[in-house]
């Protein structure tokens, strides 16, 4: 719904954008999780130190902030950022043997990636007030460069 809402608000970070954000989020929770059932002590210390699955979640969004590009008025890269963050996420679960979590999301992020971006062409495109000269989004162009 925040999704939807900040596309009809004409906002860079839109629907494809909060949903591919929020399944990496759920993953990387999932992955604590997990972490903490997994490894409940380790060499005799109680608790993980997360620390480093912490700095690639920092580090990858610096690398998201780099895929971002404005040109004007023009925002571009926000889903490609959140596609690499996502990636992130599905990677550090595989990592760490949580194979059902990184399939998963990869699936969710795929489907997030070709289906809501045929529910944005087919209606949010053609809502009021938005821009008719926006440019093909960043899955359409991926699309016809794959065929």
């Amino acid at each position: 719904m925040i999704g939807f809402e900040r596309e009809w608000s004409h906002k860079v970070a839109g629907l494809r954008t909060h949903a591919l954000v929020a399944s990496g989020a759920a993953l990387l929770s999932l992955i604590s999780i997990y972490l903490f059932e997994k490894f409940p002590s380790v060499n005799g210390v109680t608790g993980f130190d997360y620390h480093l699955i912490a700095n690639i979640v920092v580090g990858i969004g610096f690398i998201g902030g780099g895929a971002i590009m404005r040109q004007g008025a023009k925002v571009t890269g926000t889903t490609t950022a959140s596609t690499l963050w996502l990636v992130a996420a599905i990677g550090m679960a595989a990592g760490i043997g949580f194979t059902f979590g990184a399939v998963a999301s990869a699936l969710i992020g795929y489907a997030v990636l070709t289906a809501l971006w045929q529910l944005e062409k087919k209606f949010i495109r053609k809502m009021p007030n938005h821009d008719d000269d926006i440019e093909e989004s960043e899955a359409e162009h991926d699309v016809h460069q794959v065929k």
